[in-house]
């Protein structure tokens, strides 16, 4: 049943990412337009994340932050209302959530899953050998853009609490929680509640 469930999770991966990229295609043109002439940088931010069974990948999102920002002021943790790396464009971005919707690419190319455990950096909060045999679970799936963690608790608890919600996505994986999960992250966004809060990690969300 399991294998059964991962075989439509990927099935829906694809078809709603190739969905989504269409359907928000005008959007996504338009975004980049608005960080390109507005900003000096690139349009899209990448960086690594620690992705299944701990392997390393490239996540990519539009930037929101000047460049390098990572080496200015408080590094790794924003404040989301009032950080000056922000760029204009970039606060809109990132209140909307619509700074997340390249990943859809990562999904498509089998990178990153619709649903599932967000992907920390691989050196914080801790390096993938550094997790217990019971936090590496949450690397037995592809990460997510959105996931059980972030509809539940979002940014109410710590990186180790968080965790507690990956596992218990894991252990029970199923199509039609992945389906409960997307419908709660878009009530979530059009009620324009921020999902990425700065108390969790994911909060580096350039």
């Amino acid at each position: 049943m399991r294998k059964f469930n991962l075989f439509l999770k990927r099935i829906i991966d694809i078809l709603g990412s190739i969905f989504g990229l269409i359907l928000t295609s005008p959007l996504l043109l338009i975004i980049a337009l608005s960080i390109k002439f507005t900003s000096e940088g690139p349009i899209f931010f990448h960086q690594e994340r620690l992705g299944k069974d701990g392997k390393v990948f490239i996540i990519l999102k539009y930037r929101t932050m000047v460049v390098n920002a990572e080496k200015m002021g408080t590094g790794l943790f924003i404040e989301p209302e009032n950080d000056s790396r922000i760029t204009k464009v970039g606060h809109f971005l990132r209140s909307t959530s619509l700074d997340e919707l390249p990943q859809l690419w990562n999904v498509l190319i089998g990178k990153m899953s619709l649903v599932g455990p967000r992907p920390p950096v691989p050196y914080y909060p801790y390096k993938y050998e550094e997790y217990s045999d019971l936090q590496r679970m949450r690397f037995d799936v592809k990460p997510g853009i959105t996931g059980l963690s972030q509809v539940t608790v979002r940014n109410s608890v710590s990186w180790d609490e968080g965790i507690v919600y990956d596992i218990e996505y894991v252990r029970n994986l199923n199509v039609w929680i992945d389906i409960k999960i997307m419908f709660k992250t878009l009530r979530t966004l059009i009620y324009r509640e921020n999902i990425y809060g700065k108390s969790r990690f994911d909060n580096w969300r350039n």
